[in-house]
């Protein structure tokens, strides 16, 4: 797994009129930036038009005179409304691949245009075709004969070093969401805590990314209180116990900043005690792609290998089971940081997981260069209601806040069709979470649904403050850490869709833009 690859073979191509592919996919984005790719095709797009007012809307089949016979043929529709974004040219190659392999094409090749208001076009074009691409990893393995749905894509452009850089960037931004795709869509026996141990030591075996692992729920009870108190039931079976994963990442020479990155990964989330009734329990193998993105962002560090930062990550892996070992509300735990946490609802175990190694991660950060903490997590149902699916909500904390962290983020993921939208945390989340009997420091959690909570994604960011310690590490400190609180859970993916790998992109293209060559 060390030489990790996508689904199929990329290949730079110069030239149209190569016998090798049985299909031309074109995405034009109708303006003058497209037209010379469009040249040798015009004759035919013409004609069919005058046959088909909705030509290229929806992915058209066309035939050509040239050894590949085929066109497919799809248009990004309008790029110049207040609203249009980056997403029209990934959402019109993915329809033109799903098309081309309907019609049977086995070696497509797809013309990528750059565009002047949208300036990775090219690669978020091709990051649509390889998302279309990509075979789950059950499939592959249960079903040899389905890994692949083509043989080959050759990738188009007029400028060949452009080409290179861009199919060298796109192969590591999409292979860390291949993995996180792996991780997070991977069913809940595939990708129990243990399997994603085995799935993450093959993947790093050899590679630039260092792995160590906690599996002792000695060690847990210890130094992660946390962790182990949802950990308890499913410790009662081997292959459903808990990991917390870490994996780092040290470049060579000078460094001027650390990050540290902490996922949550809930293989399966019954609820626990305070069990998911009404149907609503379908889905929650999904509850660990927070922790399946941060082993994709390391997979495309370790494919970018950036100069100057030193990423620090970990993974909680734990499976929210019921049980008579299970924890139960109104359980006072000490936390790593001392605080006592009276626990409040057993189904809020994304941010108890988490909470501990986040401490951790605070006590590094207080020695490290320049360092930024984060909580990346499929954390709540109102994070989904507040802004829909498809986007990633981020929230920073004071020091975040005062460089203009969340924005900047949100700008760098807009240019990949990496979407995010910004939230506050406010007194009322540090207050909903402060001590509501004497002896407790931090309440976890009231017992309603965050979708039915007042601010039921931005108290989550606050409890994870508090829990951890690092409410006092704030402005008014004397040592501030900066500190981002990310929900992913309008943007991972839901079953059926296979997970997006969400943030991944967006947290490449902000801080590890410019500490790479292509």
């Amino acid at each position: 797994m060390s030489g990790h690859t996508l689904p199929c073979a990329l290949r730079e191509e110069t030239d149209l009129t190569k016998a090798d592919y049985d299909g031309i996919i074109l995405v034009s984005s109708l303006d003058a930036a497209s037209e010379k790719h469009i040249d040798p095709f015009k004759s035919v797009l013409n004609k069919a038009s005058q046959l088909d007012k909705a030509l290229g809307v929806e992915a058209s089949v066309l035939e050509i005179p040239v050894p590949a016979r085929r066109l497919i043929y799809v248009h990004t529709g309008p790029l110049n409304r207040d609203y249009d974004d980056a997403r029209n040219f990934s959402d019109a190659a993915k329809k033109g691949v799903e098309r081309a392999i309907k019609a049977g094409v086995t070696a497509p090749l797809l013309v990528v245009s750059p565009h002047p208001s949208y300036p990775q076009a090219e690669v978020v074009t091709l990051l649509g075709a390889l998302e279309a691409l990509y075979v789950p990893l059950q499939v592959r393995e249960e079903l040899p004969e389905k890994k692949t749905k083509i043989n080959t894509l050759g990738v188009f452009a007029s400028d060949v070093k452009r080409l290179q850089g861009i199919i060298k960037e796109t192969i590591a931004l999409e292979s860390g969401r291949y993995v996180a795709r792996d991780i997070g869509g991977g069913d809940p026996e595939r990708m129990a805590p243990p399997r994603v141990e085995s799935y993450v030591r093959q993947l790093f075996n050899e590679s630039s990314i260092m792995v160590e692992v906690i599996d002792n729920h000695k060690v847990f009870e210890k130094e992660y209180p946390l962790f182990a108190a949802v950990n308890r039931a499913a410790n009662a079976v081997e292959r459903h116990r808990g990991r917390i994963i870490f994996l780092t990442y040290k470049p060579d020479g000078a460094v001027d900043q650390t990050l540290f990155l902490v996922g949550k990964g809930i293989t399966y989330d019954t609820g626990g005690a305070d069990i998911k009734a009404g149907g609503i329990m379908a889905g929650m193998s999904r509850d660990k792609c927070g922790a399946a993105a941060v082993a994709g962002f390391m997979q495309t560090v370790n494919k970018l290998k950036p100069k100057g930062i030193v990423i620090e990550a970990a993974m909680c892996l734990a499976r929210n089971s019921v049980g008579e070992e299970c924890y139960v509300a109104d359980e006072v735990i000490v936390a790593r940081s001392k605080a006592r946490v009276r626990v409040g609802n057993t189904d809020a175990e994304g941010r108890m997981v988490m909470a501990d190694v986040l401490c951790r991660a605070k006590e590094r950060a207080l020695n490290a260069v320049n360092p930024h903490l984060m909580t990346i997590a499929t954390l709540t149902g109102h994070a989904v209601l507040s802004v829909g699916s498809g986007y990633t909500i981020l929230m920073d904390n004071g020091p975040a806040k005062s460089v203009d962290n969340a924005k900047k983020i949100q700008t760098a993921g807009e240019h990949y069709a990496d979407m995010f939208e910004i939230s506050t945390i406010r007194r009322e989340d540090f207050a909903f979470h402060a001590g509501k009997s004497e002896g407790d420091d931090v309440h976890q959690c009231n017992n309603l649904p965050s979708s039915r909570t007042p601010r039921g994604h931005q108290t989550p960011a606050a409890f994870l403050q508090l829990a951890s310690g690092l409410d006092k590490n704030g402005i008014d400190s004397d040592k501030p850490l900066k500190f981002t609180h990310i929900d992913v859970a309008g943007a991972a993916g839901d079953l059926p869709n296979e997970p997006t790998g969400a943030p991944i992109i967006g947290l490449t293209a902000h801080f590890l833009k410019g500490r790479y060559t292509l």
